[in-house]
């Protein structure tokens, strides 16, 4: 008997310790049926069993289903917001910031908060804690080598002072890679880190469902220290914050009350 999707995010849930009911139903669905094509698998049962037996097939399972989408100071002039409220308000409100990157995909967003504490020189007693559910991507984002797409967003000035560029590749510098511990995590299953005084989770809530958004923004908001900043992507604005416990300071950025 074949498979039906219950069936296949069990086995998933079993197999690979991915929760995918916590997904938007019909863009999953639209996504699996696309990444199973690939494969020359008919079925879900089919595909199930390759994704088992095939590393290669399973992996690109993973990539695919995991959203890796991110570039440098992504919407930048929301960054822009960001780096001020770290610098004027975190800075001086803290004596040692912890940050936490969430579902930081190729690492981009967690080198630009490295590169941000070392240009406005802000102290941390910890590195950034950069995390993500796939290995694959982990393992890019350790590797800090970029192409010009991904760091569309870098002035020259940035791009000298933080990058090796080779063979049209853009080599992140050991100062700031050095700046950054790179973890596997999964925002839905796993247990979160406590006393964090902000947290960058962007572009990857607008995935999930509304029931799992809402557990997710509680979770951080516990992850937080009182006065503890999250910031958001830019398509992922959170309409009644009081209820996680947060008060909007700026577009896409909350403050723990």
């Amino acid at each position: 008997m074949e498979l039906n999707y219950e069936g296949f995010y069990r086995f998933v849930r079993d197999e690979l310790n991915v929760d995918l009911n916590a997904y938007k139903e019909k863009q999953l669905k639209r996504r699996i049926a696309t990444v199973m094509k690939s494969s020359g698998a008919l079925t879900l049962e089919d595909y199930s069993e390759l994704i088992a037996s095939d590393e290669v097939i399973r992996n690109k399972f993973l990539d695919y289903i995991t959203i890796n989408v991110t570039e440098f100071y992504r919407n930048k002039d929301i960054f822009t917001d960001f780096e001020f409220i770290l610098r004027d308000y975190l800075n001086r409100q803290f004596k040692n910031i912890k940050i936490w990157s969430a579902a930081c995909s190729i690492g981009a967003e967690p080198y630009s908060l490295a590169m941000i504490l070392d240009k406005n020189n802000i102290k941390t007693n910890e590195k950034i804690i950069a995390t993500d559910i796939d290995d694959n991507i982990l393992k890019k984002a350790k590797d800090g080598v970029f192409k010009d797409f991904e760091i569309k967003n870098l002035d020259k000035k940035d791009l000298d002072k933080y990058f090796i560029e080779k063979e049209n590749k853009y080599y992140i510098k050991d100062n700031i890679k050095g700046m950054v511990s790179f973890k596997k995590h999964d925002l839905v299953l796993d247990k979160y880190q406590k006393g964090f005084h902000a947290i960058i989770c962007r572009n990857v809530i607008i995935y999930l469902k509304s029931e799992t958004k809402d557990e997710i923004y509680k979770k951080f908001n516990e992850s937080l220290v009182k006065g503890g900043i999250l910031f958001t992507g830019a398509t992922e604005a959170i309409y009644n914050p009081k209820e996680f416990g947060f008060k909007k300071i700026s577009t896409f950025i909350y403050e723990k009350i």
